[in-house]
């Protein structure tokens, strides 16, 4: 496969790389989701070509990346603190609400803060995502979970854990008041970055 562009962008290569890692993923496995022979991701790992930005998006598509993250400034001049006015964050289901509280850069944990208005849900179907160890820890309000065949009900501080895989839902119990959950998986599964921020 012949180069998309002249000069590789620094450390996009490497970001690619690492993330692939992260995930137990081999060259070959992520080269042919991509549609890439493995010479050519090889080469885009190593920073040695440029690869377009639909290359690019195949990419980030089999590693659960946005092509935004690939430019994320990181490293030590890069500030530990994140605003949650400046979180990304997105609804869905019926009145919930997500926000993603950990950084793009991150390979190996997601962390999302779940907001449910009274008798909100994650929607009327149980649903999955990726192969994530998850928990989901109550913050505040009640919550029913259901795991498969399972229910649980839960209050402030208590906590449910499953894998991402298992078809899973989240309502809010009460009718009245309104729920905070904590989510946090390992590797992320992430959301759409560039989302308006939800108030919470």
């Amino acid at each position: 496969m012949p180069n998309d562009q002249s000069g590789p962008a620094a450390g996009i290569g490497a970001r690619l790389r690492r993330r692939r890692r992260a995930l137990h993923l081999t060259l070959k496995a992520v080269a042919e989701q991509a549609g890439l022979t493995e010479g050519y991701l090889s080469q885009v790992e190593r920073d040695q070509v440029n690869a377009s930005v639909r290359t690019l998006q195949r990419l980030c598509d089999v590693l659960k990346l946005s092509v935004g993250d690939l430019f994320e400034q990181g490293g030590s001049a890069a500030s530990p603190v994140l605003r949650f006015r400046d979180a990304h964050g997105m609804s869905f289901g019926d009145g919930a609400t997500k926000i993603k509280l950990t950084p793009g850069s991150f390979d190996h944990l997601e962390v999302l803060l779940g907001h449910f208005a009274p008798g909100g849900s994650t929607g009327v179907e149980p649903y999955t995502h990726g192969s994530s160890e998850e928990i989901l820890l109550v913050l505040s309000g009640e919550v029913e979970v259901w795991v498969r065949d399972q229910h649980h009900r839960l209050r402030a501080l208590d906590s449910v854990h499953y894998l991402s895989s298992d078809p899973h839902r989240v309502v809010e119990t009460t009718g009245v008041d309104e729920a905070r959950v904590l989510w946090a998986m390992a590797p992320p599964h992430l959301l759409s970055p560039h989302l308006p921020s939800p108030t919470l």
